[in-house]
């Protein structure tokens, strides 16, 4: 894969705005988004390995909190400390509350075939509290253009473009 640009998302339900840029480039792949809310403003960076997988994901808020993670690209998580984070071990994406461009991540490094379906261990963040929890996910690729998000008691049909970026979160999040 091979990405330099910029994309803007609109939330719908929890109203934001976000700037995000990708530079990927056969070596790693480097994500920089700042999202604005209506009370919290903050920017995240994301750096995957050659195989897609998340090394490092840093998080500040406007309000001065900070969340830096650091993965083995085989999922062993660790801290800022270097504290081990035994929950999230398997965990290889991130999933970030709230932007759409982590949903990005699995489809990215995975291959697909219509109508099978594919179950992640994710890290989830809720960027506006900096909870951080493991999730299971399952993605299942409609066709080139949709797949369709589980997770919880959550489910969504995703809208993407040819280069696997959201387009389109059911009342959540459009691009423009």
């Amino acid at each position: 894969m091979s990405l330099n640009q910029s994309y803007r998302w609109r939330g719908l339900d929890l109203k934001t705005q976000e700037h995000c840029h990708v530079i990927a480039n056969g070596r790693d792949t480097r994500i920089r988004g700042a999202i604005i809310g209506e009370d919290f403003g903050l920017f995240y960076r994301i750096k995957l390995d050659e195989n897609g997988h998340t090394r490092t994901l840093k998080i500040e808020r406007a309000d001065g909190k900070a969340l830096e993670l650091f993965c083995d690209g085989l999922g062993g998580w660790s801290d800022d400390r270097a504290e081990p984070i035994s929950e999230l071990k398997g965990c290889v994406d991130v999933d970030i509350w709230p932007t759409p461009m982590t949903n990005s991540l699995p489809i990215w490094r995975s291959d697909w075939q219509d109508g099978k379906p594919q179950k992640f261990a994710m890290v989830w963040i809720d960027a506006t509290t900096m909870e951080v929890r493991r999730a299971e996910q399952v993605y299942t690729r409609i066709d080139a253009g949709h797949f369709r998000f589980q997770s919880d008691d959550f489910e969504a049909v995703l809208t993407v473009d040819a280069d696997g970026l959201v387009t389109d979160y059911p009342g959540l999040f459009v691009r423009g």
